[in-house]
This record gives C-alpha cells, structure tokens and sequence, in this order.
C-alpha cells in the first residue's frame, strides 16, 4: 500500500492515475472537505495530455469548467503586443491548447473521479518513522497513525514530508509579491480566449477569462518579503499602485470583492539534488516549486504524477520507481524552474524595460514556437 500525503492536484492525479493502473494507496488530506478556494491555474497541453490519459470524461469536465485560451500575450502597460502567440500550432500538435481554470473546480472535479474510499479528509501529517520491515509509519496531529509501504509527498512548497526528509531545503524568496483575485467584470470579446500578462516598469499584472462569468487575474510587484495589507482601501491602493496601466486593469480590480483578494509571496524551491530516500519520494511543488511565470507549477506536478505512476507500476522495488523517476523528470524541470525564475525577473525590471520589450518583440516567431512545443510533449 502506498500512502500520498496531500490532496492538492498532484495528490489527486497521482490517486487517479494510481487507479488507472490497479496500483493500491490511501491519500490523506489535512482539509476537512475539498472547496472551492483559492485562485486560477492554467492546464497547457502537457497536462491535459495527463488528463486524458487517465480518463477522457475527466479532460471533458475539465474543457466544459474552465476556459481555452487560443492566445498567449505578453503586453506593455498599455495592451499593446510585445508577444503575441496563436495557439493554432499547439492545437494542431496535440488537439487542445491551455485551459484556464478556477483553482479550486480543478480540485473538486479530481476529487469527483477518485475513489473515495481511498481518501482520508482531515488527515494532518506530523511525521514519519522508517521501520526495519521496510515499511514507512505516518503519524498525524490527532495521533492516528498508518503504516505504508512507501510515502509519496505531495504536500506543497511548506511540505512537512520534505523538512524531514531533507532538512536543508531551502524556500528562496523572489523579491516580489502578489496579490490574486477572480472578478465578475466582463473582459469583452477581444481577450475572452487569451491569456495576457502586462509588464510595466517593475509591476506585472495578469489576466485570464476561467469560466461563462469570471475572470481571473494577479498583480505583482517587487517588495520586501512577509509584509501584510493593512489598509482599508486595498482595491484604491492596488489601482493607485497599477495607475498607468490600461483601463481592464483597474476594472478587473474595481470589480473583485475585496475579501476575494489574496497576497501572497512569491517563492521557489533551492534545486534539491534529488526528490527520493529509500522508500519516500517528493512530488510536484514539494520537491521543485517554480515560480508561476511560466505557467508550469501545477502542470510540472501532473507530470510527475504521469511518470512516477507508471515507474512503479512498471518496477518490482518502489526505490527503483523512484531512481527511474528523478533520472526522467530532473533535466526538464530543472531546466523549467531556472526559466521560470529568470522570466519573473524580467518581467519587472528596474531597468532597461525598453530593451527587454524590443528583444522579446523580435524574437524568431519559429522558435518560441519550439520552446512551447519542448515543454509540451511527453515521452510516452
């Protein structure tokens, strides 16, 4: 039996994928009950592609929720294009291209196709122990235990898994924070099918149309780290702060409850040299958080669900699943938190924006192409 700690996505997916292929665990979640909160995620084809091999009907509730996005653009403070990628070619190459989603539907639609009986709710994890019968011993804040015979973390950035199992890890801070909301505020024709980022003089700000009436979108800024909203007026304070930005932007804030919106750090995870020890193996955010600039966390996470699944499906020993495991994902992600960590400093340069704005716009059309079609494909 192999236990999962975390009902996030890559919990959920590995659970789902664990039943494709008859392989028997238990995750447990410390939330009480899977709602809808949080904020929005964007599902590129690479993931999908995990989706659809778990179960079409579970791609098809995913397509009808959240939102395609036929267009990727990275804008000027103003909307005009520095950017600007139709996803005609993605879609050619894989038969879909992203889809915006409500964070927290993406996470009651995997619940709504697991198997319950394999899910233990308000299960908080305190620790491990591994036995000499090579099993490993759970035990949770109310004292419960359960004994498995591998751990699979999947428990997020703050993983209680990783800090014991290797204490050293390390939370960098990116210098920026932000703040994330979702809006009733009607984006128009003209950006329905898009995902837009707007870099401005050290700000950034984000926009993507998830469901029929809601929008999502976020704001970054450079900042010092763990500082609080104080104020009463956070929704002027966030417009004052985006003034010169096009007008969505000030609509879309105008048009969010105040207490919708969230702040939080931006942080990634210093590169581990590896995500396993002996029978206990880290996935998604827990073993390589990237920042969100590529768009790649939660999809980097269902990808590890794809493949540590099928390793130990297809090996007699977990801690060989797992070597197999690290040796097929370490390249492509590591490559992808590097990326994803550079993008995000340069979408709020202090300075030389100009510069930046001119060498992305004249960047070869083919080979940004390339790059999305890299980060895309499987190996099957």
């Amino acid at each position: 039996m192999i236990a999962i700690i975390g009902g996030g996505i890559g919990g959920l997916t590995t659970a789902l994928a664990f039943e494709k292929l008859g392989v028997p665990y238990k995750l447990f979640e410390k939330a009480k009950i899977i709602d809808a909160v949080g904020a929005g995620i964007w599902l590129p084809p690479n993931a999908l592609q995990v989706f659809d091999w778990i179960n079409p009907k579970l791609l098809t509730k995913i397509k009808q929720t959240g939102n395609e996005l036929n267009r990727i653009l990275v804008a000027d403070h103003n909307l005009k294009p520095i950017s600007d990628l139709d996803q005609v070619f993605v879609k050619k190459q894989f038969g879909y291209s992203t889809i915006a989603i409500h964070r927290g539907k993406l996470q009651q639609i995997l619940y709504e196709f697991v198997n319950k009986e394999n899910i233990k709710l308000g299960k908080e994890f305190q620790k491990y122990v591994t036995s000499k019968k090579e099993t490993v011993d759970i035990t949770f804040t109310n004292e419960n235990s359960f004994s498995a015979k591998c751990l699979v973390g999947a428990d997020g950035i703050h993983s209680k898994v990783r800090k014991q199992l290797f204490p050293k890890s390390k939370i960098r801070y990116s210098g920026q924070t932000c703040w994330r909301g979702i809006s009733n505020y009607d984006i128009g024709t003209s950006l329905k099918y898009t995902g837009a980022t707007l870099w401005g003089e050290r700000l950034q700000f984000g926009v993507s149309k998830i469901s029929k009436d809601k929008v999502y979108w976020f704001a970054v800024k450079l900042s010092k780290p763990n500082l609080k909203d104080t104020s009463e007026d956070l929704k002027q304070d966030l417009i004052q702060l985006f003034n010169g930005f096009h007008p969505i932007v000030h609509n879309l804030i105008n048009h969010t409850s105040k207490n919708k919106i969230i702040r939080t750090d931006l942080n990634d995870l210093e590169l581990l040299k590896k995500w396993y020890k002996g029978n206990i193996c880290l996935i998604g955010d827990a073993a390589h958080s990237m920042t969100p600039d590529l768009g790649q966390g939660g999809a980097q996470a269902i990808e590890d669900a794809f493949y540590l699944t099928q390793a130990i499906s297809n090996s007699k020993k977990e801690e060989d699943a797992f070597v197999d495991f690290h040796k097929s994902r370490k390249t492509k992600v590591e490559k992808l938190v590097k990326l994803s960590r550079q993008t995000s400093k340069m979408a709020v340069l202090k300075y030389g924006s100009s510069f930046r704005n001119f060498a992305l716009k004249n960047l070869p059309e083919k080979y940004s192409q390339k790059q999305m079609l890299n980060i895309y494909t499987l190996k099957k």
